[in-house]
């Protein structure tokens, strides 16, 4: 996925979402953000590669070994949606609020084409998580969220 599809998504002169740009902080930012929108959610981003490789959790993260949750990979975004805030207009994709929830940084262990693993050091996550791709209901894009045993 690329910030084209992000961008063909919005429409910058009734959002304040960041425009796309894709740039590295080399910090491995990790955040996640409530959104309120259609369907709450929350959507989990992580640095890789310029972009903020990006989930939505219909569900609260999980914070134990015990909870598992579904991840549905969305489109990339900006480094910049780091530090969004605000509401998004109605008629627009996404339309709702966006508050962040937790935010720091994470240390790649694992990374490949079906499996992530990192180790989050946020305010409300710290810890090793994993993201495991699975093919729930056919779905292409869906992956397990979860915290391993520590």
């Amino acid at each position: 996925m690329s910030l084209e599809t992000y961008s063909k998504k919005r429409n910058f002169s009734k959002t304040t979402e960041p425009k796309a740009e894709a740039k590295s902080t080399g910090k491995n930012i990790y955040v996640i953000q409530e959104h309120n929108a259609t369907h709450h959610h929350f959507d989990l981003r992580l640095e890789m590669g310029g972009v903020l490789k990006s989930w939505a959790i219909p569900k609260d993260p999980p914070t134990d070994s015990k909870t598992k949750r579904l991840a549905i990979q969305t489109e990339d975004h900006p480094i910049d949606y780091a530090d969004f805030e605000g509401t998004i207009p109605e008629g627009l994709y996404g339309a709702g609020t966006v508050k962040i929830w937790d935010k720091g940084t994470f240390i790649p262990i694992k990374i490949e084409e079906k499996e992530i693993i990192v180790d989050i050091n946020g305010k409300k996550l710290k810890g090793l998580f994993v993201l495991l791709k699975t093919s729930f209901k056919g779905a292409k894009n869906t992956w397990l969220f979860f915290k391993k045993k520590d």
